[in-house]
């Protein structure tokens, strides 16, 4: 029995050896180690041997069948590192693989065509906080203390000490606190600013989420009129929309400016005739009008001698405004959902 023992061992380390691939290796396991293999049918023959030879027996076979499943393994390892040579021969004919790559995302490219638009007119891009402090989101901008815009439910307020000055502090809700900044900081007119900007305020629904980007225009200077807030909308309702759409202004009101306008645009899809989307060819973008003389004050500005404009739009509702665009749904754009994100 020994000697058997000692014979299947050398004939299978060497077809263990010889093997040249997994194949031929997994055939030699099942002929020694399977069901029906030669040392299996040997290790059933040992409950046959007289008692006093069985341990010694038993050790040597044990021993037989842990050498021979080492070797199997260290075996394995070889055959599997040639066999991941021969795959990783590469070819340097071969066109090789465009890695895929990323681009701006749809808001992003908005602001960068946007920017572009008003500084060709002469507008110079800044950047204000938006953490900020009250005077500068109301206060500054004509809001009394009563007013529900500075109602806990529609903004943002940080807890922190309020400053005796300046007030509470919040996100802003809005771009408009950069006119005042901006007056602050240019002192005397012109000034000619565009302030793009996150603003937070607590909405979500189809329309609405609650961080989203404005940008605000303001221009101050001698002999400014309602004519030059006109033309400006219609250039960049032109530039941005196409050349056939038209811009109209509706008397309305808002706090830091009077007279105050509602803007709209012509529809993209009739013409402005009326269908579906419009209802009546119009569609509406945002707010507009002459800075009003308190705000000039607070901004430091003598409103006996300047006027100025201001404008507030938002990035992304003039993106679902843009033809050919169908976004149903202003979530959408910080969904994250590749599949529509990629179309852009």
């Amino acid at each position: 029995m020994e000697e058997e023992l000692i014979n299947i061992k050398n004939t299978a380390m060497s077809f263990i050896l010889e093997s040249e691939n997994l194949e031929s290796l997994e055939e030699v396991k099942q002929q020694f180690l399977g069901k029906n293999g030669k040392l299996t049918l040997a290790l059933k023959d040992i409950s046959k041997l007289p008692k006093e030879k069985r341990p010694e027996i038993g050790k040597l076979a044990n021993e037989v069948k842990l050498t021979i499943e080492e070797t199997i393994k260290e075996k394995v390892a070889q055959l599997g590192k040639l066999e991941y040579k021969k795959e990783e021969i590469i070819d340097i004919t071969l066109p090789g693989i465009k890695p895929s790559l990323g681009h701006l995302h749809l808001i992003t490219q908005a602001i960068e065509e946007i920017s572009a638009i008003f500084e060709k007119i002469g507008f110079t891009r800044v950047r204000y906080p938006e953490v900020e402090w009250d005077w500068y989101a109301f206060t500054a901008l004509n809001f009394p203390q009563n007013h529900p815009a500075r109602d806990d439910w529609e903004t943002f307020f940080v807890k922190q000490k309020p400053n005796l000055k300046k007030g509470s502090v919040l996100l802003t809700p809005h771009t408009s606190s950069g006119q005042i900044r901006e007056m602050e900081r240019k002192k005397t007119p012109p000034i000619k600013m565009l302030n793009i900007a996150k603003c937070y305020r607590r909405q979500s629904d189809v329309s609405h989420t609650p961080m989203f980007h404005q940008f605000e225009g303001l221009v101050v200077d001698k002999n400014i009129s309602i004519t030059h807030l006109k033309g400006t909308l219609d250039y960049f309702v032109r530039s941005y929309f196409g050349q056939n759409r038209k811009s109209r202004i509706r008397p309305y009101h808002f706090q830091f400016t009077e007279p105050s306008f509602e803007v709209d645009v012509s529809c993209g899809v009739c013409e402005g005739k009326g269908c579906k989307l419009c209802k009546a060819g119009w569609l509406e973008m945002g707010g507009a009008g002459m800075v009003h003389p308190n705000v000039l004050r607070f901004g430091g500005i003598d409103p006996k001698k300047y006027i100025g404009f201001a404008f507030g739009w938002g990035v992304e509702r003039v993106v679902m405004m843009k033809e050919g665009l169908e976004i149903d749904d202003l979530r959408l754009l910080y969904s994250n959902n590749l599949d529509f994100l990629e179309q852009f």
